[in-house]
């Protein structure tokens, strides 16, 4: 990878924080009222970054619209109750991000979680202010891997996108970066494994973001 960087863009789930508890009660929660049976815990894992529709339809085998938006709105009304007090970021986001900010990196996050959502996490521990910008999934009209938040994001920022990293954990988070021009750097917190990544271009793989300084130092 050449050039600097000066910013650096993350998922969220899974990369920043882990939902899991929040998001199995939350599916499970939809899908009962909507007369389905109860998911695994893995499967339901297995679609944590994916926006709520395509959540539902490969959680269900179904493609019904109705259900599906049913399936949204329960989701959202238990995430609003659970959420929050459900999800802990992981050992070392506080010291890495101040790391970084203190090298003057600009930072931001895209994610297809709502907005509204990571601030209140983010400013329960008291992280809001170390990024520069937030897309959510009601920020743009297209989830990932389509890039227009990554794009967004860059703009907002005013970083060129040959200067800016997108940190994720899923191959879908590496299709966006790619998509979207920027280099992309996986990090194995989730449940996707390394050899996944194996197709996709990516500037290097670290175990957990704790990894991050070391790593840009050897850049």
């Amino acid at each position: 990878m050449k050039g600097r960087i000066n910013t650096i863009i993350f998922d969220f789930d899974y990369t920043l924080a882990d939902s899991s508890n929040g998001v199995v009660e939350c599916v499970n929660f939809a899908l009962g009222r909507l007369g389905y049976q109860a998911v695994s815990r893995e499967s339901i894992c297995g679609i944590i970054g994916l926006s709520l529709a395509e959540a539902f339809s490969s959680l269900t085998d179904q493609d019904n619209p109705a259900h599906s938006g049913e399936f949204a709105e329960l989701f959202t009304q238990r995430a609003d109750e659970v959420m929050t007090a459900s999800t802990s970021l992981f050992e070392g986001v506080a010291p890495t991000l101040g790391y970084l900010r203190d090298r003057g990196i600009r930072l931001g996050i895209v994610s297809t979680k709502f907005r509204y959502r990571i601030e209140e996490i983010l400013a329960r521990d008291r992280l809001r202010d170390a990024f520069g910008v937030i897309v959510g999934g009601e920020d743009v009209s297209k989830h990932k891997p389509d890039p227009e938040g990554l794009t967004r994001a860059c703009e907002l920022l005013g970083s060129p996108l040959s200067q800016v990293l997108y940190v994720g954990d899923t191959v879908v988070d590496a299709e966006t970066a790619a998509r979207g021009g920027t280099a992309f750097l996986a990090v194995l917190s989730g449940v996707t494994p390394r050899e996944a990544f194996g197709t996709y271009p990516v500037a290097g793989i670290i175990e957990t973001l704790s990894q991050l300084p070391a790593w840009l130092v050897t850049r």
